[in-house]
């Protein structure tokens, strides 16, 4: 997420800044749209489909918890390309690069924030729906109302009800001015919630302990980056003003 996509849709020039986005991207927003859903989906469904033939060997029925992990961690996979990108379009350095171009990011942007919140929800029904689980719905929704876990489960609740203000917000960002500016930069709160929910709550957080440090680590690194290069920026065009 980013707190500098809808000043940069905003801005353009002729038919191009009219349309929203020039056409050749509008003409690709499909392709790139069903790319990201095809390899998110091969990814969860792979893994899905091998963990249910070897418990089916094994005469243990987990469908659900298998279902509810995998979505899960598609899910915190879709928030850390989600997270990423919106760093990348609001880095400063953003201007030098020049592929991909600045309206596909935008495109690329939204399409994670949609995948995301729907292997979110799918995440949540599982869980919500399975009684081994122990999380039910009232676990699901509200704080420390989980029988499992319920701090690290109550992480992952308040990332999605922040996640969601997050990107109601960005939605209608043409309609509340600059007011959903400071509500978008939750964005990286929501992340490090997530990331705390996946490793206290899941139960193979040790075979993927390596995984969460390294990307845990990636994106501390950029939004220092980030907001480091900014507030630069920002130094060397007050020393201009004065």
């Amino acid at each position: 997420m980013t707190d500098a996509v809808a000043p940069r849709a905003a801005h353009g020039a002729g038919p191009r800044a009219a349309s929203g986005a020039p056409p050749g991207v509008r003409g690709s927003s499909p392709g790139i749209a069903g790319a990201l859903l095809a390899v998110v989906a091969a990814g969860a469904s792979s893994g899905l489909a091998a963990r249910v033939v070897l418990d089916a060997l094994s005469g243990v029925d987990a469908v659900p918890w298998v279902l509810a992990r995998a979505s899960g961690v598609t899910s915190y996979v879709l928030l850390l390309a989600l997270v990423t990108t919106g760093l990348v379009l609001a880095h400063p350095w953003a201007r030098h690069l020049e592929r991909p171009a600045p309206a596909t990011r935008l495109v690329v942007h939204a399409s994670l924030a949609t995948f995301t919140l729907a292997f979110t929800v799918l995440h949540v029904v599982v869980l919500a729906t399975d009684p081994w689980a122990q999380v039910g719905w009232r676990g699901a929704l509200l704080p420390m109302a989980s029988a499992y876990r319920p701090v690290p489960v109550t992480l992952g609740v308040l990332a999605v009800w922040a996640g969601l203000v997050t990107g109601v917000t960005a939605r209608w960002a043409g309609r509340i001015g600059r007011a959903w500016l400071p509500v978008h930069r939750v964005a990286l709160i929501v992340f490090a919630l997530a990331w705390a929910h996946g490793v206290l709550a899941g139960t193979d957080t040790p075979a993927l302990r390596g995984f969460y440090v390294a990307t845990g680590a990636a994106v501390l690194g950029l939004a220092v980056s980030r907001y480091g290069a900014r507030t630069a920026l920002e130094r060397a065009a007050a020393g201009r003003v004065r």
